[in-house]
């Protein structure tokens, strides 16, 4: 299905009347094993997904499928409780559809975050990952199709997609939070198998440092239509081939339970200052 502007417009006023003049100042999407983060916002308004004209329902394990609307360290956010993956069925403009309908509410800023596996050889299970750009090798783009021009140009500039300035932010709170917050490249496969051991190791001569099933298609789509972007990815296990044992859902979700505190008092320290 192709959306047209009409579509995000209309979605946006039937979340604008639940919201009743509550603007959020920045968006935060969960990834797996992090949706506990949306049970520390203050004063929470619940908004399920399916509640909302053209917005898909969550199928994937740990993602609840709703919006919570409330402040947290003094500002006003939207938490994803739960993101939509191309995995599950989806068309990337339907995995993107929600971020550009926030964006219409007045939302300039955008964390995304993503439980993903490591491929960096010298980086550990349970660290952050600042992302510093991104690859995407695989199928259609969220930006193919008829260019909608209220959201941004045909053609969009990919040089910038992570703020610099956010992630000198994060870089300085790691430090005053003697934490270890690593930089690096973030790689895309669709999923929802996980990436086999050539593929990692192509993934490695690429110059991927992490590999994961989300993220981009959002990314692109929010640095599209405007918004500053900051990428923290946990990383949750060594990928495939590089430990002699499979790899499961569950690995990635205890692992990434394990990251919560210093997952959650990076985005605490960010979004004081964002």
């Amino acid at each position: 299905m192709a959306f047209k502007y009409d579509d995000y417009v209309y979605s946006k006023k039937i979340i604008a009347r639940r919201l009743q003049g509550f603007v959020p100042e920045v968006l935060i999407t969960l990834g797996s094993g992090l949706g506990f983060m949306a049970d520390e916002v203050e004063d929470p308004l619940y908004v399920p997904y399916d509640e909302i004209p053209n917005f898909k329902t969550c199928t994937a394990p740990d993602h609840k499928g709703r919006f919570v609307f409330g402040k947290l360290c003094g500002k006003n956010v939207a938490v994803m409780q739960g993101r939509l993956h191309c995995y599950e069925g989806y068309t990337m403009e339907e995995v993107t559809y929600p971020y550009r309908t926030i964006r219409l509410l007045g939302t300039e800023k955008l964390i995304l975050t993503n439980a993903a596996g490591c491929v960096n050889m010298n980086w550990h299970v349970g660290e952050l990952m600042l992302i510093g750009d991104h690859i995407r090798l695989f199928g259609n783009g969220p930006l193919q199709g008829e260019n909608i021009p209220e959201f941004g140009p045909r053609f969009c500039d990919m040089s910038y997609v992570y703020s610099q300035r956010l992630q000198d932010l994060a870089e300085s709170k790691a430090r005053k939070l003697d934490m270890p917050l690593r930089k690096g490249v973030y790689m895309f496969f669709p999923g929802p198998n996980f990436e086999t051991p050539a593929e990692v190791r192509a993934a490695r001569a690429l110059g991927a440092d992490a590999v994961g099933m989300s993220t981009v298609p959002e990314a692109t789509v929010a640095a599209h239509c405007g918004m500053e972007v900051l990428g923290i990815t946990v990383l949750t296990n060594m990928a495939a081939g590089v430990l002699p044992q499979p790899l499961s859902g569950d690995e990635v979700n205890e692992a990434a339970a394990k990251a919560a505190e210093s997952f959650s008092g990076l985005i605490r320290a960010v979004l004081t200052e964002m």
